[in-house]
């Protein structure tokens, strides 16, 4: 009956391996089809679309590097997600700690207020949110997307990171009192490094969707200087001819840098979705 059941337990763990082996293949196909044509000339990629390259160029990068400016619309996305990252952070943090640790008269309405804010689309208040950039002379700045991508990031963050305020234990912040340790001191020193997997889920859930904003940079950003990269790709999309060869090329020069932020987040990342997923 033992040897039945490990039996058994074999082939149902080798079925689930096949399965994640499947799942993972029809995931990595899009991108490694990504990789093989971006080497390719246009002609090719409507010869052999799923074939190997005949002949391994790297005439689409150069071209796009240069046709496209893509080292300023790089260095311009770089500036703005990393800005609104670090502004999300420095403020959803302490409101999330305030609501998961904190009594206080305002604290069911607070959180209420930053559940709606999950529920509404920003794009819903998009022409006011225009007239406020105009009015405050930050069109065709970086400080118009880092600033409504912070508030846009605002309410799954403040949701996401309370939750895992709410789950460290109370005998950390009193030993800490008892030890002569001030409000301040508590939260930056002690919290919010228990909170890193939540930290790096909050920056991944929220970086990717700005990174390829093309929405918001066409609205703020009406001239080339501050331009990101998706919106600096548009010129590969001619009225009547499209250079697929450098377009292929674009996206994988732009998908590598959030390919090494995931690669370097992803320990935290996973833990953050295994505790959220526990935990609640």
């Amino acid at each position: 009956m033992l040897g039945a059941g490990a039996g058994q337990s074999a082939w149902r763990r080798a079925a689930v391996y096949v399965l994640l082996a499947l799942l993972a293949a029809v995931f990595l196909y899009p991108i490694v089809l990504m990789v093989l044509t971006a080497f390719k000339t246009t002609p090719e990629i409507f010869r052999s679309p799923f074939g190997l390259p005949e002949e391994w160029t790297t005439r689409g990068f150069r071209t796009a590097w240069d046709r496209a400016h893509f080292g300023l619309y790089l260095r311009n996305s770089l500036l703005i997600t990393g800005s609104s990252a670090v502004l999300l952070l420095l403020t959803a943090a302490p409101a999330a700690y305030a609501l998961a640790r904190y009594t206080f008269r305002l604290r069911g309405p607070l959180f209420l207020f930053f559940l709606a804010g999950i529920m509404i689309p920003i794009r819903l208040g998009i022409l006011p949110l225009y007239i406020l950039m105009r009015d405050l002379g930050l069109i065709d700045t970086p400080f118009s997307l880092i600033l409504t991508y912070t508030a846009s990031g605002m309410p799954m963050s403040v949701f996401l990171l309370s939750v895992f305020f709410r789950n460290l234990p109370r005998e950390l912040e009193d030993a800490a009192r008892i030890d002569g340790a001030g409000e301040q001191g508590i939260f930056w020193r002690i919290m919010l490094p228990l909170v890193r997997p939540g930290l790096a889920t909050v920056v991944i859930v929220n970086v990717v969707p700005w990174w390829n904003d093309f929405f918001f940079p066409l609205l703020f950003l009406p001239s080339p200087t501050w331009r990101t990269i998706p919106l600096g790709m548009q010129i590969f999309f001619g009225q009547h001819l499209i250079d697929w060869s450098l377009v292929f090329s674009g996206m994988l020069l732009a998908s590598l840098p959030l390919l090494v932020i995931y690669v370097l987040m992803s320990r935290q990342f996973i833990a953050g979705l295994t505790a959220g997923a526990v935990k609640g």
